[in-house]
């Protein structure tokens, strides 16, 4: 029999998520009936849905939700001989069983060059959220401006560079001066602290006199509320996050958005990536060749250590990752 050991939310999140909200458990694993994969976790994510999702999707005692590079370590079903790498999503578990439904083997033709770990960043969710958001809610053009908050995190920094890419001039927010620096790295043509400007409404005018055509929304709240009086006329909103809200005991107030949405005729979309399930392979080939053609850079916070889960996840909720927060087991 094979030991896994697993995190559960043992208290749902009162306002920002403490480590005592989590307890680690352990469990044999039964034995593999036909159709059946034993796997080993090598890589997990941590991301900004697992906050708001905790609270629809779970209950106290379920095994946190996440996401996983795994490796095949048995198997009673051709189609995952053992050594295959998959992503799934059995949550925080060091090991697991599968009927093989819910697994996605990585690409056959991965490069070598190239950590697994990408699968759950750069060419994986985040990647593919920032691929779709761009070019199907946005409707990016070349030539345009674009603005992201949250711009140094896994999807921002990819978004930044995919609208580059494109052709666009690119605007970006971080909190801190450390996260700026790095995406003038990685080619942002304006980026600034929204932490240390004396105003928000300013930074933005100076960053791009003209206003925006597109607007990549991580934040939500009241940095939202600003930019909206500074979009372009048809200008385009892609909703993609409010992690500004995520831990927020009651609802924030904040001033109505009706009247700038007519008067600049603007469309705000929200979505989520799984809209485009059927074009996963088309966004999947895009970012690795982009990645291999040195046009898209890509960095990892990682932390070592299954025990380190919660931890690792409340850091990514302060913002302590620049890039793809990861945790290797």
């Amino acid at each position: 029999m094979v030991q896994t050991s697993f995190w559960v939310l043992k208290k749902h999140f009162e306002g920002f998520p403490k480590l005592s909200d989590f307890e680690f458990k352990g469990a044999e694993l039964p034995a593999l009936k036909n159709g059946d994969v034993l796997l080993e976790s090598v890589f997990f994510s941590v991301d900004p849905y697992m906050r708001p999702y905790s609270k629809t999707m779970m209950k106290e005692g379920d095994i946190m939700i996440g996401s996983q590079v795994a490796k095949v370590l048995e198997s009673k079903d051709p189609k995952f001989p053992v050594g295959t790498y998959v992503v799934a999503s059995a949550g925080w578990v060091t090991h697991f069983v599968s009927s093989g439904r819910d697994l996605q083997p990585m690409t056959h033709d991965w490069p070598n060059e190239l950590p697994r770990s990408l699968a759950l960043g750069a060419v994986g969710m985040p990647g593919l959220t920032a691929y779709f958001g761009l070019f199907e809610v946005c409707k990016l053009k070349a030539g345009e401006t674009i603005l992201i908050n949250s711009a140094a995190g896994a999807v921002g920094s990819i978004a930044g560079q995919i609208a580059k890419i494109a052709g666009c001039k690119v605007v970006g927010s971080a909190g801190s001066d450390e996260k700026v620096a790095f995406l003038k790295s990685l080619g942002f043509d304006v980026a600034f602290n929204y932490k240390t400007v004396g105003s928000l409404a300013e930074a933005l005018k100076k960053a791009s006199p003209d206003g925006y055509d597109c607007y990549f929304d991580n934040v939500g709240g009241e940095f939202s509320s600003v930019v909206l009086q500074q979009m372009k006329k048809y200008g385009r909103i892609a909703v993609c996050g409010a992690i500004s809200l995520y831990n927020d005991q009651e609802a924030q107030k904040g001033p109505y958005i009706q009247f700038p949405m007519i008067r600049k005729e603007l469309r705000m979309e929200g979505f989520l990536v799984t809209r485009w399930e059927n074009r996963k392979d088309e966004g999947v080939k895009a970012l690795l060749k982009w990645i291999m053609e040195r046009k898209i850079k890509w960095q990892e916070h990682v932390t070592e250590g299954f025990m380190n889960m919660p931890a690792a996840f409340l850091g990514m909720l302060k913002g302590d990752n620049t890039g793809k927060a990861i945790i290797k087991a």
